[in-house]
């Protein structure tokens, strides 16, 4: 299993993202899970890596930016 892992500072925020292969030409992004937090967040998918990693991290800015 493949698994790529970036770390994004988002609206102040570290994140961990986490994107795996799960088909060819198809990979999910997910926020790494911590015990401490809780995460709630659905994952994003995109043909590459990168794609679903910046799609999650597009997500988060937004929801992040609206909450505060």
């Amino acid at each position: 299993m493949n698994v790529v892992r970036f770390q994004e500072i988002i609206n102040g925020r570290t994140y961990v993202i986490e994107v795996l292969a799960v088909e060819r030409d198809r990979w999910r992004a997910q926020i790494v899970r911590r015990p401490d937090r809780a995460t709630a967040v659905m994952p994003f998918y995109g043909t590459t890596a990168d794609e679903a990693a910046r799609n999650l991290g597009a997500w988060l800015q937004r929801a992040t930016r609206a909450a505060t």
